[in-house]
C-alpha cells in the first residue's frame, strides 16, 4: 500500500541530512534493537519481574527507540531531498532567512526548513521554520525587499519585509 504525501506533511532535507536519518535508523532497526533484546532477555533470566529494575529500564528504553523508530521512518517516508540552495536573494527551503516585522526595526533571522534535520546536529543554534507553516508559506518564493502578509495564530494580519536570504551553511 502507498500513501500519498501532501505537500502540508513534507519533511524537506537535503542529501546529507537524509542520510543521516537513514543511518540511524538503520542502526536503530538493527544492532540497537539486537542489544536491548538482548538485555531484556538478560533481566527476565533473573527471576521475579515485578521487582526487577533493570528488566523495566531496559523495556522503558525498547519503548523510546521503537518510538524513535516510527517517528524516522515517517520522516523518511515523507522525506523531500535536495541540496540547499547554492546562490541567496529567493526564499526557498534551506534558506537562512532575515526578515523585520512591519513596523519593528529589529531582524529576526531562522532557517527555512525542517526541525528534524537540526536534531541530528546539536552544534547548530538557529530558530527553524518549516515551509508550510504561515510565515514560511507567505513568505516562499519572496525576494530581498519584498514583503508579505499571513495570518497569524490570533486572526491578525501579520506583514514583514525579507531582508536577507542566504544558503544555510550551518
Amino acid at each position: 500500500m502507498t500513501q500519498k504525501i501532501d505537500e502540508d506533511s513534507v519533511v524537506w532535507l537535503t542529501q546529507d541530512g537524509y542520510d543521516q536519518l537513514k543511518s540511524e535508523l538503520e542502526h536503530l532497526k538493527g544492532p540497537a534493537r539486537a542489544e536491548i533484546t538482548q538485555r531484556i532477555s538478560e533481566a527476565r533470566d533473573e527471576g521475579d519481574l515485578k521487582e526487577n529494575g533493570g528488566y523495566h529500564a531496559a523495556k522503558d528504553e525498547q519503548g523510546k527507540m521503537e518510538a524513535r523508530i516510527r517517528q524516522l521512518e515517517d520522516m523518511v517516508r515523507r522525506a523531500r531531498v535536495g541540496e540547499t540552495p547554492k546562490k541567496g536573494g529567493k526564499v526557498e527551503p534551506g534558506m537562512k532567512v532575515s526578515i523585520k516585522f512591519a513596523g519593528d526595526e529589529d531582524v529576526e533571522t531562522f532557517l527555512l526548513g525542517s526541525r528534524e534535520l537540526l536534531a541530528l546536529d546539536a552544534s547548530v543554534d538557529i530558530d527553524v521554520y518549516s515551509p508550510q507553516s504561515p510565515l514560511g508559506a507567505a513568505i516562499l518564493g519572496k525576494k530581498k525587499g519584498e514583503k508579505a502578509t499571513y495570518e497569524a495564530p490570533n486572526g491578525k494580519p501579520v506583514t514583514v519585509e525579507i531582508v536577507a536570504a542566504e544558503p544555510f551553511t550551518g
